[in-house]
């Protein structure tokens, strides 16, 4: 399935952000400090395993539940 690499990391912006733009801009910056560039995947990307992987590890380490 395509897209799953995206679909992660806009659940985890928005779980992070509840809305607030600013803590969103700051949760997208916060991904790209850790590796992951949540522009670089659309829902179209292809998924990669240790992508989605440390998206998890990222997820956990942020207190959000995906």
């Amino acid at each position: 399935m395509a897209g799953k690499i995206k679909q992660l990391i806009d659940k985890i912006i928005v779980e992070r952000s509840k809305g607030n733009e600013t803590i969103s801009n700051i949760t997208r910056a916060k991904l790209m400090l850790k590796g992951v560039n949540p522009e670089s995947y659309t829902s179209i990307s292809s998924d990669d395993e240790e992508v989605i992987a440390r998206l998890r590890q990222i997820s956990a380490e942020m207190g959000v539940k995906i």
